[in-house]
């Protein structure tokens, strides 16, 4: 059973599906959510508090995705890898090149079906949608409430998604060029976000990737 703050938040995310956040009342927002109006406020202190904390909800979500695409590849091979047997360096690249693959197609879908990812990753908010922004820091919530706090932060800039993107492909992949040839596939992925090309998104990828694994600098190092 979800908390009183992930009913409100799911809440107010059907709400946005139907109306402009300006139109989304928080009288109904509490009610949707079978709670009082005071408990809303006690969560999220007004109206902009919980569009910040939503916004922030859908950038972690993401994140969380990011993980998961970074990760499933592998575990299909967790068995051969327990053997003493020598790794090819090959068969390591093109895994690693799959996981980004399906990084960057995984973006591009959730993106065309998620209004708020895809402002999150272009910076184009339009009217619709709550764009909030950093609380004063007056106003931040008390340091009982980690996450109103981290959602107070205001939302991250699309540069900050692709860094955090960057971090975690490092983390799951175990070398630092991960994180330069992640940040390829999520700037890829992002211009099929804005505008959707002809081309297969992974052929041109496993392309671009391939291409700079091979090159004289990577050669080199």
């Amino acid at each position: 059973m979800p908390t009183a703050r992930e009913a409100l938040l799911n809440a107010a995310m059907t709400a946005l599906g139907g109306l402009p956040w300006s139109a989304v009342r928080m009288v109904d927002v509490a009610s949707a959510a079978g709670v009082s109006r005071q408990t809303l406020y006690n969560e999220f202190g007004s109206k902009e508090g919980l569009a910040r904390a939503l916004v922030r909800r859908e950038a972690d979500a993401y994140l969380y995705g990011v993980e998961r695409a970074l990760q499933d590849r592998s575990e299909g091979r967790s068995e051969d890898r327990l053997d003493d047997r020598p790794q090819d360096r090959s068969d390591d690249g093109s895994d690693a090149i799959d996981r980004l693959v399906s990084v960057a197609e995984w973006t591009v879908g959730e993106a065309a079906e998620r209004p708020l990812l895809r402002a999150l990753l272009t910076g184009c908010w339009g009217d619709r949608l709550p764009a909030p922004r950093p609380a004063p820091a007056r106003s931040r919530a008390p340091a009982g409430t980690s996450a109103q706090r981290r959602a107070d932060a205001g939302a991250p800039a699309p540069g900050e998604l692709v860094a955090a993107v960057g971090e975690r492909s490092r983390a799951a992949l175990g070398h630092d060029e991960a994180e330069g040839a992640c940040e390829l596939a999520v700037r890829l992925a992002l211009s099929y976000v804005i505008a959707p090309g002809t081309q297969d998104l992974g052929a041109l990828l496993r392309h671009a990737l391939g291409v700079s694994a091979t090159s004289p600098t990577a050669e080199g190092r």
